[in-house]
């Protein structure tokens, strides 16, 4: 009786399935394997044009989840995408890259994908229809109030995410879904959907195409929106980095040359007087204080770096009289 169910269950999806957009053939590229190299090319990149254009009709949405990350961050909570196959792939991507990028603790930005790391290199499509494995992986982070969930799918199906998103939701936490399918039950999970319509894939299904990418380029807004919204960025520069190596060194010493309209030797005094730390370098050269001082604004403004260049100034010139 159980497996009858199953059976049915499943036959209801994979028919659901078929009628999403994203499943549908493209009247584009039929014919696909009688092109030559360069008219599939030509293809792909005439669908690709589109993206942009779909992902600009969710800004609405793609802001209010980027004031939500940035107010839950702020206060000390944690951003956690959650997916399976490629969708769980770019989110594991997007949380490795803020540490080195905005300087953050690996902690604040989290992934969770099905199959667990293992996943990030090879496929475990299994464990995709799991609502069980979506609570117990999800459960495993302790999400809270302060927390916000990202459940990132492209059909808007998958039992893992869905199960995460709701189990995050009624544990308190900020829930975002993004998809790539309108009215779809990961959408109605959760407090916020972002659609990306991007339409039926070059290669019928294969939503690691327009439907990563678009992904891809939500992911990068909901991130690097949230980071900029919290002050670890400096009009368009990312001083909040850490200098781990060579490149990122050469790269903080540019960013206080262009940031401080100083040449390259004050730059390098600057940063070497400010223990190699980028922001408090930044403070110290637009306020002209000390490395204490400047480091005392970046404290209390949460590591702010306009505000802390702003109440450092404003502290030098109560203490000037």
């Amino acid at each position: 009786m159980k497996r009858s169910k199953q059976a049915r269950a499943g036959r209801k999806r994979a028919a659901t399935l078929s009628q999403l957009p994203t499943e549908r053939t493209n009247p584009a590229s039929r014919d696909l394997d009688r092109k030559s190299a360069l008219q599939i090319a030509k293809i792909i990149n005439a669908e690709d044009a589109k993206l942009a254009r779909a992902v600009k009709q969710a800004l609405p949405q793609i802001a209010r989840a980027i004031d939500l990350i940035a107010a839950a961050l702020r206060r000390g909570g944690r951003l956690i995408y959650v997916g399976t196959g490629t969708s769980g792939r770019l989110g594991a991507l997007d949380a490795a890259e803020c540490p080195p990028t905005f300087g953050v603790d690996p902690k604040t930005v989290q992934y969770v994908i099905a199959g667990g790391p293992k996943a990030l290199g090879a496929a475990v499509e299994a464990d995709e229809d799991s609502r069980q494995l979506g609570r117990r992986e999800i459960a495993r982070r302790k999400p809270r109030k302060n927390d916000v969930v990202v459940g990132i799918a492209a059909s808007g199906r998958t039992p893992f995410t869905i199960a995460a998103v709701e189990y995050a939701r009624r544990h308190g936490a900020k829930t975002v879904a993004v998809t790539c399918n309108r009215n779809s039950e990961l959408g109605r999970a959760a407090g916020v959907e972002i659609v990306v319509d991007v339409g039926p894939e070059v290669i019928a299904g294969s939503s690691r195409m327009k439907a990563g990418s678009a992904q891809k380029m939500v992911l990068n807004m909901l991130s690097s929106g949230a980071m900029t919204r919290l002050g670890y960025v400096y009009d368009n520069l990312m001083v909040n980095l850490h200098l781990k190596n060579t490149k990122l060194a050469e790269r903080g010493i540019t960013i206080l040359q262009r940031a401080a309209r100083i040449d390259r030797t004050t730059a390098e005094a600057a940063l070497s007087s400010a223990g190699n730390h980028v922001p408090v370098a930044l403070v110290m050269l637009k306020a002209g204080v000390s490395r204490r001082a400047a480091a005392r604004a970046l404290r209390n403004s949460r590591g702010h770096v306009r505000e802390a260049i702003a109440a450092a100034k404003a502290e030098l010139g109560s203490t000037s009289f």
